[in-house]
Formats: C-alpha cells, structure tokens, sequence
C-alpha cells in the first residue's frame, strides 16, 4: 500500500496567495464647514441732478434758406430732442423742458389758471449743430456703376451754472452715415436720395458727446432743501424719483459765504460748515413731486434756522 506525502513546501506558497488585509485606519471625523461672510461693499447712492435742455441752433448752412422769419429749424430741434432723449433715458437726471417754455406755461394757465413757479435747474445745456453736410460719389465702369451717398455733422454743446451764467463745460461730437448702391449690366439697386442718413448722422454725433456730458454733469454737487424739523427728524426734498434710498446718509450744512473774487469777478461760495449728519428711514409724496423723512445721526436742526441750511452728500 502506498501513502502519498503533502510536501512541506506548499504552506509557504499557500500563504502568499492570500489576500492581505489592510491595517485599520483612524478615521477622523470631519469638522463642520463654517460660512464665510463678505460684508457688502457699500455703494454711493445715484442722486439725480436737475437739468434743462435749452437753446438749439442750426449754425451751418443747410436748409435754412427755405425757412421762413422766425420759424423753427428741424436740424436744430432734432439735435436738441435727440440730446433729451438721450439724457432722459441715462435715468440719471431728472430733464425739465426749456425749448418749448411758451407752449407748457399755456397748457399750464388752462389747467390752473395761473402760472406756478417752475422747477430750478442745477445747470443748463446750450447747444448747436455746427457742421453738416451731404456728398454723393459714384464710379462709373464698364457695365457697371456704383453711388455712394454721405451725411456728415457736428454738435457743440455747452453748460451753463444757472447761478452765475459761466459756462463751465464745452464738448463736441462728430457722426458720419452712408449707403452705397451699385448695379452691373443694368441689374442692381439704383439708390436715391436717403433723408434718413441726416438723422443717422446726428444721432452719432450726439452718441459721440454724450458720455462726457453725462460724467461732468455727475462731477456737480447734488444737494435740496429742508422742508419741516423737529427735535429728532426732519423732512427734505427729494426721493426714490432723484434716487434717494431707504438708509442713504446726507449732511446738513450751513452754507459758506459768498464773496465776489476780485480775479474773475465771478461769486465764490466758501465752504460751508456741518451741522448735522440724517438717515433716511422713509418717502412721501408722488412722482417728482416727493420728499423724504430722516432721523438725525449726529448733530442737531433748529427749526428756526433751517430755511438756512441745505441737505448735501456725505463725504
């Protein structure tokens, strides 16, 4: 009978087939993630200026000898609508209209029958188109041609301190529109006269001007009136319709004097000084036609004296 003999050497063998099992890992446990506040950044409130578009001229040439004495120039009116709409539109203003006085203080003794005090203007825009002009050129081929028509204008304005009449700021924009037609062996389009690039053309000019308007215009002061004080609150002019805003922070000052300089001849306010520091907590009233109500932060607002006082930005 024989036996049969496992041979020693197969334990080792068996043993490095085996799956090795990983040592255990001291899991740890994961911290909570904490949210990271960023405080927001604080922005300056937008405060509409008070702005009137005033007189528009034609100082070129074109078109004017087919007006009549004392009728209205379209290439100037059409500048200046353009200038409002524009303006307008930005909603950085508030636009009153000047060009058309005669017309709204009519429809306003038909409604009233009086003439109430109009709205003061921070500043006032005075303009004219400049330069303006058309050209037509054409080439000519052989079974070919081609007509290219161009409109060409400049627009000067200038802004005026209500105050003192000094213009203080000048700009000008230049635009240019065209159209080209051609046809060749008689198939094409035959291009006639295009009014519309007339309008093309100004509209960029007053494109090509507006940006600085717009930037100088915002470099002026904003500031209103006191309308009623108590010991703790008072009310202004002005609210969402300038761009006031719940919790917008004003300073209440007693305006400097004003001296006459000896250099220019031209009145210079001098700086004036705080009397108070106002919050604005809420707004009444409708439209332009608003106000806003605010607590005193600091300081403090006589009601006797606060027809002397104006309501101006913090600084």
């Amino acid at each position: 009978m024989k036996r049969l003999f496992v041979p020693v050497l197969l334990a080792p063998v068996l043993a490095a087939c085996a799956t090795p099992q990983p040592e255990p890992k001291a899991i740890r446990a994961q911290q909570p993630m904490t949210a990271v506040l960023i405080p927001p950044v604080p922005t300056t409130p937008l405060l509409k200026r008070k702005i009137a578009i005033g007189r528009f001229s034609n100082a070129t040439n074109y078109g004017r000898a087919l007006l009549f004495d004392g009728e209205k120039d379209p290439l100037a009116d059409q500048a200046a609508d353009m200038l409002t709409a524009r303006l307008t539109d930005s909603g950085k203003f508030l636009v009153f209209e000047r060009k058309d006085i005669e017309e709204i203080q009519k429809e306003r003794l038909l409604q009233n029958g009086t003439l109430s005090p109009l709205v003061g203007v921070d500043a006032l825009i005075i303009g004219s188109v400049t330069e303006f002009g058309r050209k037509t050129e054409g080439e000519t081929g052989f079974l070919s041609s081609t007509k290219r028509q161009t409109a060409s204008a400049t627009v000067e304005i200038r802004i005026v301190d209500v105050q003192t009449g000094l213009a203080f700021f000048s700009t000008k924009g230049s635009g240019t529109a065209s159209i080209e037609a051609g046809e060749v062996a008689g198939f094409g389009n035959r291009a006639g006269y295009d009014s519309t690039l007339n309008d093309k053309a100004i509209s960029i000019a007053i494109s090509d001007l507006i940006n600085n308007t717009v930037q100088k215009l915002e470099e002026r002061r904003w500031h209103t009136d006191i309308l009623d004080a108590s010991a703790d609150t008072v009310r202004i002019s002005g609210g969402a319709s300038q761009g006031l805003k719940l919790g917008d922070q004003f300073r209440v000052e007693r305006p400097g004097k004003t001296v006459i300089s000896q250099q220019t001849g031209l009145p210079i306010t001098l700086p004036g000084e705080e009397v108070a520091q106002i919050r604005v907590v809420s707004f009444f009233g409708q439209g332009d036609a608003e106000g806003a109500t605010a607590r005193i932060v600091s300081g403090g607002v006589q009601p006797d004296q606060m027809r002397d006082l104006i309501v101006t930005e913090a600084r």
